[in-house]
């Protein structure tokens, strides 16, 4: 796999993606090498000066009025790792470790830190190797950055904190030499420069846009077949419809299930049907997924810019020999977008569940009750409408929006801060329940669609029925269903079903 260029601009989502979730290599551009030189050169020459500088020959947050002698500066760059790595909690997972450090290395690269190249080397070193830092997933409040995490992350560099490294939990400074590397000496300004930033909110919001991506298309695909063995008509697909309200996602995701259910013999077979119109899961289906299309798109265009941004405090500018003190680590864009994401996505499930409801209730679907035969002495998916239920109304305590919390940090000093980290996990949480619930609507359709009809279903339904009867076979008794939710969310997450209807029916949006 071709090595991902870290340089000024221009990294994308898919970038991103690749090293965290695909094991690509990084590396640096020869012109945020010069960058990073030329801002060095001057952060040596000002401490040589003994000139006034925060974080650099100043202590941190409210211990700004600190000056630190030269002869303190190289303890104060250990000192603020060890203090501020203050996490707690579960470490984080290795692809969001991975798409930190990528980050961390990115927003280092736009040479506005005025940290040593060797030690930006250092840690892309270490990301190259497959080193990842354990780093607590809680103790970050979203401003000057994710500090707590940032610098369990760079305690590594120094020898110190802890590691994984091919599959071993092991101290710092032996994942440094399993690496042939050497723990590296931070000079003044480094340990400010490498924990200052939002790239750990930034990093889970990124993949957490990369699942929403594809959860959104396979909604799209799990609401057709559901529409197809409830008997839905295709009317609500129609263009005009979309065209005389334009939103771009709602006309998306009509198209999607146009396509998706093209040349149905079942819904060609009940046309003449005395049902006037579907219900409101069925018939606004690219209404409420288009909405959340548009929200999925907004949210990646913010997370992009922050990928693309220099997040320190101090900011140096090389061509005018100066610096700025401001506040570009305050993660309240990365926040808003992601409590929007986490609504968007909830939204997905709410109305997933619905659908899985008329699914298995036969007074609804005019199908054996919670799709099985033999019923009563088999429940069939009776209590995988519970699950489903069930991570809903967890999704609405999750969608609390992070954001519009703060609280006062550093003697006040940092009285507004943006709890975006928080936002972010919670939106992971919410997408791994939402990918769940759309996991039981596709074997609730799946299986409907052996008891239905012997007519075929729409070209892209066949193909989704398909490839999940590759993996999970009918419901023909009673079984520990857990196992078939599972099997089903690794078929989502694998892209395999997605795949197959988009070969027969083109691209989804």
């Amino acid at each position: 796999m071709k090595a991902i260029s870290l340089g000024f601009d221009g990294m994308t989502l898919a970038d991103l993606t690749a090293i965290a979730r695909g094991g690509a290599q990084a590396k640096l551009t020869a012109g945020s090498e010069k960058r990073i030189r030329a801002t060095r050169r001057l952060v040596e020459k000002w401490v040589e000066d003994e000139k006034t500088i925060y974080g650099i020959t100043t202590g941190f947050g409210a211990l700004s009025d600190v000056v630190i002698s030269t002869k303190d500066t190289r303890r104060l760059q250990e000192n603020i790792l060890m203090s501020h790595a203050a996490g707690v909690g579960e470490p984080l997972d290795e692809e969001t470790v991975r798409a930190t450090m990528a980050l961390r290395i990115k927003d280092l690269a736009r040479g506005h830190s005025g940290i040593r190249l060797e030690t930006v080397q250092h840690l892309l070193a270490l990301l190259n190797w497959g080193v990842c830092p354990v780093i607590p997933q809680k103790g970050s409040v979203g401003a000057s950055g994710d500090l707590a995490p940032l610098a369990h992350l760079a305690l590594v560099l120094v020898g110190l904190g802890e590691a994984f490294f091919k599959g071993q939990r092991m101290s710092g400074s032996q994942a440094l030499s399993k690496c042939g590397l050497k723990p590296i000496r931070l000079e003044s300004g480094e340990g400010l420069a490498l924990v200052n930033g939002t790239q750990v909110m930034t990093a889970i919001g990124a993949l957490a846009i990369d699942s929403a991506l594809t959860l959104s298309r396979m909604t799209d695909i799990a609401a057709a077949m559901s529409l197809e063995v409830l008997m839905g008509s295709r009317t609500e697909f129609n263009q005009r419809i979309h065209q005389i309200r334009p939103h771009p996602g709602q006309a998306s995701a009509a198209d999607n299930m146009e396509r998706i259910i093209q040349n149905s013999e079942i819904i060609t077979s009940h046309k003449d049907c005395s049902r006037v119109q579907d219900a409101y899961t069925l018939r606004c289906s690219p209404q409420v997924h288009g909405a959340t299309k548009d929200a999925i798109d907004y949210c990646r265009r913010v997370i992009e810019i922050e990928m693309n941004s220099s997040t320190n405090n101090p900011l140096i500018f090389s061509e005018s020999q100066d610096f700025l003190l401001g506040g570009n680590f305050h993660g309240q864009p990365v926040a808003l977008a992601m409590d929007f994401l986490s609504m968007a996505v909830a939204e997905l499930a709410n109305i997933s569940e619905r659908r899985i409801e008329r699914l298995v209730n036969p007074n609804l679907s005019g199908l054996p009750a919670f799709l099985v035969r033999d019923g009563g002495l088999n429940s069939g998916f009776m209590i995988a409408q519970y699950t489903a239920a069930s991570l809903v109304s967890e999704n609405k305590v999750l969608c609390h929006p992070a954001c519009v919390d703060s609280i006062p940090t550093s003697a006040n000093k940092e009285d507004h801060v943006s709890m975006g980290t928080i936002a972010a996990r919670q939106c992971r949480e919410i997408i791994k329940n939402t990918e769940n619930v759309i996991a039981i609507e596709l074997l609730c359709g799946a299986q409907a669609l052996d008891l239905f009809t012997n007519l075929k279903p729409g070209e892209g339904t066949l193909k989704a029925y398909q490839a999940i009867r590759q993996t999970i076979s009918p419901l023909e008794k009673d079984r520990i269903l857990s196992n078939d939710i599972m099997a089903m969310k690794d078929l989502i997450r694998s892209g395999k079903i997605l795949a197959a209807v988009e070969k027969r029916v083109g691209e989804l949006r």
